[in-house]
């Protein structure tokens, strides 16, 4: 029995609370049970200097976690003057992620910056943050083009992500923290809708595990994807 009391292919809640801010292009509050991010767009009309004159736009995030998002409370990265090994990774994730599914020529020369803030966290934050920033930038990419900005499209598909895990020699999809830090060994799949893998983060925590048990992983992965997708498209519809 898992903590939660869900099945092993059990998502817990979803939800995609659009417009979330006032100012931003583009912004959602998403939930993945009761971890909750709030994932912003925000459009500049420039690149960075090394894509300048290229044509193409680009696309990256960023990524924190309030103090008292946790448990105990955490020191703000900005007093201690650096962000840890952990954001940083998190951050770039994001950004490839994203940038999956951006065609960037069509983007033009601007960049838009996915700021994905975790305000509690209960497991599986960067996960709800890939698949809310898929959101601010769909609702920041719809915007443009209702400005005449763009004329085409530049998002190819839409994007999302999920943990899963093998939980008292169990394969689980979308992992709490109980779980999360308890789990014999857990993976974070980046899936894009129709079938293609943009990433997979896959570790080995206290035994390892075969083939077999890592497609069982991923095809709870694709379950709980399709889930997150129908959110998505409610969320932007």
């Amino acid at each position: 029995m898992r903590p939660s009391g869900r099945a092993p292919d059990q998502m817990r809640a979803i939800s995609i609370e659009t417009g979330y801010t006032k100012h931003a292009e583009g912004s959602c509050l998403i939930s993945f049970g009761d971890t909750r991010v709030l994932c912003t767009a925000s459009v500049e009309n420039s690149v960075p200097p090394w894509m300048r004159g290229k044509g193409a736009g680009w696309v990256t995030g960023e990524y924190s976690m309030l103090p008292r998002a946790t448990h105990t409370r955490g020191s703000r990265e900005a007093a201690r003057g650096k962000q840890s090994g952990r954001t940083q990774e998190i951050q770039r994730l994001i950004g490839r992620s994203l940038r999956a599914v951006v065609d960037m020529k069509k983007l033009g020369e601007r960049q838009i910056t996915l700021d994905c803030d975790v305000i509690q966290a209960d497991g599986g934050t960067r996960t709800a943050a890939i698949s809310g920033a898929w959101v601010a930038l769909r609702l920041a990419i719809d915007g443009l083009k209702k400005s005449g900005a763009i004329v085409e499209d530049p998002i190819t598909g839409k994007i999302a992500a999920v943990s899963c895990g093998v939980y008292k020699g169990t394969p689980v999809l979308d992992l709490d923290y109980d779980e999360d830090s308890n789990a014999d060994a857990d993976a974070n799949f980046v899936l894009i809708e129709g079938g293609k893998i943009a990433e997979v983060q896959a570790t080995a925590e206290g035994a390892a595990y075969d083939e077999e048990a890592l497609l069982r992983l991923l095809r709870l992965a694709q379950m709980g994807c399709g889930e997150i997708f129908k959110a998505q498209d409610a969320a932007v519809k």
